[in-house]
């Protein structure tokens, strides 16, 4: 056993020394010691009850005969973090915690991993880890938050509560309005309840084949959850016995299958920076254009919020990830033999499973679209790409031509949309958010619940080397590479300039002369960067671009 290098022999009695200092027997010392890795904290409603999943895990592992080990995990609420400095500390914390993860498991030579992550960057910070360290390693998070409802009956959720915000700046929903769904929009523990980034990334570690099935579906609030997190300690033992390890299950043909179920379900955007991460840790190239190619043959078969008003839960009880990974298979989409942490290929995992909701998850023959629910832009404006979630497009917002509205921070943007400067048919641009010039790449779910809120989600786009949160709907086109502080096109726009985006077709045009655009290439100037020290300082200088998956060199 790994651990063997701190239990075992003479020379390593003084680590044993230690070991026992912890309260261990010496029977608890003959068995694998099993890191768990758990998120949980008392600041993200995501992973306030992890604690409790994490003695369920342990519970797990003692009884198929294993020692559980608990240690941390860091974890940012991109919804507490929004709209402030703090949303700049959000992205970057993946590779804290992939980092820290690194530490602590080569310091104590663990056997094994149970990752217990929930929110945002902790699921795919905590997939990095796992494939960089390669020891036996499964996922079990702690479940999204059920639907709020509303005094009248109406479900919600998050994103409704960031665009009664702009409701409210339109003149259109009173304080109390405001104030309903603060009190509704989050009922319960748990990752918020719709397809935002949390619940994309938790689905996709089922679809890879790193979690059990109802790892991204079955609610926090559920004794489901429990049960699932024994069951998951417990096929941790199989893992170690049978030395199934992350790059085992991680590979090319995974990734594929990961990306074809994104395009199912409807996933955040955000899926497009992490998957390529954590491909890069696993020594895999996941190129940005082979979204768009896996699109063009996967139909989307789920409008989840934001893009309709079904939730997880409701997912749940369709059947989850792996009733819309079976319908796949009927159109021959995904590797089916590959191996998952069930110590089975994709295809007996797949055995006894249906679709017990067509209308929520539809059938392949009757999709939402034909094409899936991410799609790569490219053009002059974009040259190595930008991301949006055109299953969350208004119909009329697929082809858009309009004006530049230039804003060089989230700030100014929205203090423009809430003065109602920002019209129909607009273009509105923000820039200097990317991965460097952020830095840190902030989410820009205030302007985007902003203009949605104030009646513009059919009529006005908004482009920004930023991203969006995974509650974001309409024409918003996010991880423009290369990005303005890296001298990318997007730095040149000026105000009133013609952007002509053609999401079906995949492109987006700065309608601006070449010679024109090289007079401002060469007058411009890279501003100062925003933020000279600390950790912030340290990852502009290190950080890829968006199209790179904003991994750090």
């Amino acid at each position: 056993m790994q651990s063997d290098k701190i239990k075992q022999g003479v020379e390593r009695t003084p680590n044993k020394s230690l070991l026992y200092a912890l309260g261990y027997t010496d029977e608890e010392l003959t068995r694998p010691l099993v890191g768990v890795v758990c998120s949980y904290n008392e600041i993200v409603p995501g992973h306030m009850h992890l604690d409790k999943i994490a003695e369920a895990v342990k519970a797990g592992i003692r009884a198929a005969g294993g020692t559980p080990v608990e240690f941390p995990a860091i974890a940012v609420c991109d919804g507490i973090a929004m709209g402030h400095i703090g949303m700049k500390y959000s992205l970057v914390t993946r590779d804290l915690i992939a980092d820290s993860t690194e530490a602590m498991v080569m310091a104590h030579q663990f056997d094994g991993l149970v990752m217990i992550p929930n929110c945002d960057k902790n699921v795919p910070g905590l997939l990095m880890a796992a494939a960089r360290l390669n020891i036996p390693t499964i996922f079990c998070s702690g479940g999204p938050m059920l639907a709020g409802t509303m005094n009248d009956g109406r479900r919600t959720c998050l994103s409704h509560m960031f665009e009664a915000v702009g409701a409210y700046h339109a003149g259109t929903l009173d304080q109390a309005g405001v104030q309903e769904y603060t009190e509704n929009a989050c009922p319960t523990c748990g990752s918020c309840s719709g397809m935002y980034t949390a619940n994309s990334m938790k689905c996709l570690t089922e679809a890879i084949g790193m979690a059990l099935r109802g790892n991204g579906t079955i609610p926090a609030v559920w004794s489901a959850r429990l049960r699932l997190a024994k069951r998951t300690g417990m096929q941790i033992m199989e893992l170690i016995e049978k030395n199934i390890c992350p790059r085992d299950i991680l590979t090319p043909a995974a990734f594929h299958n990961a990306e074809t179920v994104d395009m199912a379900l409807g996933c955040s955007t955000n899926t497009m920076l992490h998957l390529p991460a954590i491909a890069h840790e696993a020594g895999v190239t996941l190129d940005l254009s082979q979204a768009n190619e896996i699109s063009a043959k996967t139909p989307n078969l789920c409008h989840l919020a934001p893009a309709g008003d079904t939730y997880m839960e409701d997912l749940e009880r369709a059947g989850g990830v792996y009733a819309v990974m079976k319908e796949l298979t009927k159109k021959g989409l995904l590797n089916t033999g590959l191996i998952t942490v069930t110590g089975k290929t994709v295809a007996e995992n797949l055995t006894d499973v249906e679709n017990r909701n067509p209308e929520l998850i539809r059938p392949v023959e009757n999709p939402y679209s034909s094409t899936g629910g991410i799609a790569v832009l490219r053009g002059n404006l974009a040259q190595d790409g930008c991301v949006v979630k055109q299953s969350a497009v208004a119909p009329e917002m697929l082809r858009h031509e309009g004006p530049a509205r230039v804003f060089n921070s989230e700030e100014q943007a929205i203090e423009a949309i809430y003065a109602k400067k920002i019209v129909s048919g607009d273009v509105v641009v923000i820039r200097y958010e990317g991965p460097k010039g952020g830095p840190g790449m902030r989410e820009m779910l205030n302007p985007t619940s902003a203009i949605c809120g104030m009646g513009l989600g059919e009529s006005v786009a908004l482009i920004t080397d930023g991203r969006f949160s995974g509650a974001t709907r309409g024409a918003s086109i996010g991880h423009v590479s290369p990005e303005a502080a890296s001298g990318g096109l997007i730095a040149l726009v000026e105000e009133g300039d013609l952007i002509s985006i053609d999401i079906p077709a995949g492109s987006i045009q700065l309608k601006v002369p070449e010679a024109e655009l090289a007079r401002r290439k060469s007058a411009w100037v890279c501003p100062e960067p925003k933020v000279k020290t600390g950790y912030l300082a340290r990852y502009a200088k290190l950080v890829s671009s968006a199209d790179k998956g904003a991994v750090l060199s």
